[in-house]
């Protein structure tokens, strides 16, 4: 959600698991080489772009080493819900090493800010 991390490919791998799936708002599938690649271009990814603010987290231990997280953000007046899945690196050492290994948003209707 860092405006400083979605502009930079090595910040965004480190985040990113190496299976990384997302479903778009769109439908569009991304994988975690075409994500790599377009999300430091993608509209409003500047490092002094509007920040995501999220807010009502749950997170729920699905298995050891695997969460499933839900929230909601908000970004110049578009709320969006989020559901991801982060599991941990097995050659991580204990206490860190979770990636995002699956994410979708599902935009809110009547949210957009109009023009």
């Amino acid at each position: 959600m860092d405006p400083a991390v979605r502009v930079s490919r090595e910040l965004a791998a480190e985040l990113l698991d190496p299976e990384f799936v997302e479903v778009g708002a769109s439908g569009r599938r991304w994988t975690y080489e075409e994500m790599l690649a377009d999300l430091p271009e993608m509209a409003g990814n500047t490092e002094d772009a509007s920040r995501y603010v999220p807010t009502a987290f749950t997170g729920t231990l699905l298995a050891p080493g695997l969460v499933h997280l839900t929230y909601e953000t908000l970004r110049d007046g578009r709320r969006v819900r989020r559901s991801s899945l982060w599991r941990r690196d097995p050659a991580a050492p204990v206490g860190t090493g979770l990636r995002m290994y699956y994410h979708q948003g599902t935009p809110v209707p009547g949210t957009d800010v109009q023009p």
